[in-house]
């Protein structure tokens, strides 16, 4: 039944709440092209927070507000609710429900339409406070598409990261049989040498394996968790230092790693977390670093710190990616999706460098330039991490 246009022109908030059946049969009508997730949605899924949200827009376009207040919305600093939105709300049962990004915002867009259609319609002439109460309802629009944009993301990393989480530890256990078959091979008496080599290839193979495994748990941890377990004990930093070498040394037989010392080296830390820094950021030292020249590993005491420099010439790293360049993933960002096969690791070796440092209560640094050269600075707390540090945590706990 069509809206009759009254004698005056009603405001917004009251239009809103007189009318909010059609404007949500519109809402369901929208909602139910949207294929393939909506097609055999009921009409109260598919109606799912509508009524709650037109309210609390009505509400905000009826409640007082300020320039300064405005200003602040527009730049989406508005106040945050005490509890939970209908706009949350809505994100969690649109992403349970199949729902994409690209749909959700869609659903708020559509939604924008029918409301200002409708009362255009409804409405003889307009007024300056009908042009205020357009403005006020497009900022609550943009609140409440926030605030489910924000839940939803929210929602969607942290079923992705217990994916990548349930993955890496399933994967473990084919692994590691496949590893201890390979050492058993290998140790079997009046075998072949051509079968010996492949055993060693197969161990070689599953040992990088392993590693990428470890580094995607990390990393899902690092994002479900409050931080990386640590099992610190008293270490010489320089001896757990240069094993990680050695091993390096032994996979990039053409490749010069030189390691020095100066002082005493000793502290309290986790040693395998340790090595695994220094393995990430050699590494990344070997791959990006001149194949001509040599990666240096420089240890000292400082002042209550062991400090490391990780030193490499090659392309410098550019001004614009230093921020980011312990961010994960980040340098697939720029790349064509079709070179992604080319890399040969995941691309989040300096972002777990980065968290066992801060978990130590530590702090790592890179500086970059054509004439010295690209140099990770690593200062680790001889006495320890602190016992509070949030991106630590007891295992066992």
């Amino acid at each position: 039944m069509p809206i009759a246009a009254p004698m005056l022109p009603i405001r917004l908030s009251d239009f809103i709440l007189e009318n909010l059946q059609q404007i949500m049969q519109e809402w369901e009508d929208f909602a139910r092209s949207i294929a393939p997730p909506a097609a055999q949605m009921a009409t109260v899924e598919l109606r799912n927070d509508a009524e709650a949200m037109l309210h609390a827009v009505a509400a905000d376009l009826a409640a007082p507000q300020t320039d300064a207040e405005q200003i602040e919305k527009s730049k989406g600093h508005a106040i945050p609710r005490a509890t939970e939105t209908a706009a949350q709300t809505h994100a969690s049962a649109r992403l349970l429900s199949g729902f994409t990004i690209d749909q959700l915002v869609a659903e708020f867009r559509a939604l924008r339409a029918s409301v200002l259609k409708l009362w255009a319609a409804a409405s003889d002439h307009i007024r300056l406070t009908d042009v205020q109460d357009i403005t006020r309802f497009n900022e609550a629009i943009d609140q409440a598409l926030a605030e489910s944009i924000a839940r939803y993301t929210k929602m969607a990393d942290h079923s992705h990261n217990l994916f990548l989480a349930i993955l890496g530890h399933d994967l473990r256990n084919p692994l590691g049989a496949t590893l201890t078959a390979s050492r058993y091979l290998m140790a079997a008496p009046n075998m072949a040498s051509d079968h010996v080599l492949a055993a060693k290839r197969i161990l070689q193979s599953g040992q990088r394996m392993a590693k990428l495994v470890d580094d995607l748990i990390d990393f899902s941890r690092s994002h479900l968790g409050p931080g990386l377990p640590l099992a610190p004990r008293a270490v010489n930093i320089e001896e757990v230092v240069l094993r990680t070498v050695e091993e390096l040394r032994t996979l990039h037989r053409d490749r010069q790693i030189a390691l020095t010392g100066q002082g005493k080296l000793d502290g309290f830390c986790d040693e395998n977390r340790i090595a695994q820094v220094f393995s990430n950021l050699i590494s990344n030292a070997l791959q990006y670093g001149d194949k001509a020249k040599p990666v240096t590993v420089h240890l000292r005491a400082e002042n209550g710190y062991v400090v490391a420099n990780i030193l490499n010439f090659g392309n410098p790293i550019t001004a614009k990616h230093l921020p980011t360049i312990f961010d994960p993933l980040v340098r697939f960002a720029d790349t064509d999706p079709m070179d992604h096969s080319q890399k040969n690791n995941l691309g989040i070796g300096l972002y777990i460098a980065r968290e066992v440092v801060l978990a130590h209560s530590g702090t790592i640094a890179v500086q970059s330039s054509e004439e010295d050269g690209t140099i990770f600075c690593v200062r680790l707390l001889q006495n320890g991490p602190q016992k509070k540090n949030p991106r630590a945590f007891n295992p066992s706990s």
